[in-house]
């Protein structure tokens, strides 16, 4: 094990965020830099306990405690070695992953966490520091070609598995860039995009071909793309987002959440002077508590919005974790993002009545009045409504499901019972040659789910290509998210 009282003698510790008045004025990534001293002290918290619950509460089955060590020991490389042999893009969750690993940590039952995400995140860059990322071009060629429809983590993790086992990938994206959630839908100041553009080169000098401004369904038809390929990859994301149909939802101001996001990202990467979707000297209301609705605020409080007010249907989760969410599942507990620590009002128990305009239909005030749970579903409170300002809404509420007409509907994909495009063990489709992986198969869930089933279903297509069984497949497709 590492430090063998580390987790009694060195209290937890993460690296401070930049002061509120300087990460406003830029959209860099929020965190300050963490001596690698104090990251090796982190890393020597880890008990390398007889039952690694770390490794449950990770998809990935990342070797956790074997890497912490490694840190510990200061070897740094064998250490990117480990965590790679399971997680293709480390610098992606430990950036982006709400840590369902930390929360199951066995230092958490009556203590605080190892820091995984921040030994994380300090081993891979290290490695890029050292050089130690190189291409893995594959030794050989199977003559296979494979398509992957889709470019977020999930697409990207397949392709990369399946153009080192010697297939030929091409990932299609719809986009004008390569990356999808990752480029448009992730603001800079939680992940920098030079993350995933250095990946990317990777990829490219490992043979995998991509191919952006392509819409399959439409710019490919089905039957070309199944012809032209022998396999085919669906990675394409849950895109069907939850709407919000009350009076008033086509007043102009009111947008999506992926409506609003992605300009922004634009203007972060210098695409766009500003953004069409501007939160300046507005009343910026963000309706969803979620990660995706944290997201908005920070930009909002980076455009320069007069107030940004985040409105929440649940109840306020307690400080602490409760009986409903034992160790070492991931509980819900109030949390306090980077967003939020920058300014704004959080406001819970509450629904949206009707959004209200003035004369030329511009969005003015939300009408609103608080909830509570009676007989399993959510009912008024008497004597409680009341206005707010705004002239900026996003909706931030979760998406449904993947985008079921078009492609996938012409491709003859069944659906589960959820919607999602249904698959077998191997995250085969019910349609030859056709597989599925992360949200558009899953549903919504993490980072780190996406990128265990891309490699999941990398495998599946490499066996149904070649009938062997060489690469790994962390999950199955029946496993559902802890978080």
């Amino acid at each position: 094990m590492a430090d063998p009282k580390g987790f009694i003698t060195t209290p937890r510790e993460n690296p401070g965020r930049r002061p509120v008045f300087l990460r406003l004025q830029d959209w860099r990534e929020v965190y300050e830099d963490f001596a690698t001293e104090r990251t090796q002290r982190q890393a020597g918290r880890c008990m390398d306990c007889g039952i690694p619950f770390c490794h449950q509460g990770c998809p990935l089955g990342n070797l956790i405690p074997e890497w912490n060590n490694l840190v510990w020991q200061t070897d740094w490389l064998a250490a990117i070695e480990r965590l790679h042999a399971t997680n293709n893009f480390p610098e992606f969750t430990g950036t982006l992953c709400p840590a369902p690993c930390e929360t199951a940590c066995v230092v958490g039952i009556n203590g605080d966490p190892v820091s995984i995400k921040r030994v994380e995140i300090s081993i891979i860059d290290r490695a890029w520091d050292e050089g130690w990322v190189t291409p893995q071009v594959p030794v050989a060629l199977t003559g296979k070609t494979v398509a992957v429809v889709g470019s977020g983590p999930a697409g990207l993790a397949a392709a990369q598995q399946l153009t080192r086992a010697g297939h030929s990938v091409t990932v299609l994206e719809r986009a004008d860039a390569i990356g999808g959630l990752l480029r448009y839908g992730i603001p800079e100041f939680k992940m920098e995009k030079w993350r995933l553009d250095r990946r990317l080169d990777q990829m490219r000098a490992e043979g995998t071909s991509f191919k952006t401004n392509v819409n399959v369904g439409v710019d490919i038809k089905a039957t070309e793309l199944r012809t032209s390929y022998d396999a085919v990859v669906l990675a394409g994301g849950a895109t069907a987002w939850r709407d919000l149909p009350i009076p008033g939802r086509s007043l102009k101001g009111v947008h999506q959440a992926m409506e609003y996001l992605p300009p922004a990202n634009r203007v972060a990467r210098g695409d766009l002077a500003t953004s069409p979707i501007n939160a300046s000297g507005k009343h910026v209301v963000v309706i969803g508590g979620g990660d995706t609705g944290a997201d908005c605020v920070g930009t909002a409080h980076r455009q320069g919005a007069a107030s940004v007010t985040q409105l929440e249907i649940m109840p306020r989760p307690p400080e602490v974790r409760s009986d409903a969410h034992p160790w070492p599942t991931y509980p819900m507990i109030y949390r306090v993002s980077s967003a939020h620590e920058e300014g704004g009002d959080r406001i819970y128990s509450v629904s949206t009545v009707e959004f209200k305009g003035d004369a030329d239909g511009n969005v003015q005030s939300l009408q609103l009045v608080d909830v509570k749970m009676d007989g399993g579903k959510f009912v008024p409170v008497d004597g409680t409504e009341r206005e707010i300002p705004a002239q900026l809404v996003t909706l931030a509420m979760g998406f449904v499901g993947p985008q079921q007409e078009g492609l996938l509907n012409d491709l003859g994909v069944a659906y589960d019972p959820r919607g999602n495009v249904a698959r077998d063990e191997s995250f085969a489709t019910n349609v030859d040659g056709v597989f599925v992986a992360g949200d558009m198969g899953r549903g919504q869930s993490l980072i780190v789910w996406a990128i265990a089933e891309g490699r999941s279903a990398a495998a599946g297509v490499d066996a149904y290509l070649m009938g062997r069984d060489v690469l790994p497949a962390p999950i199955a497709p029946t496993d559902r998210p802890i978080a």
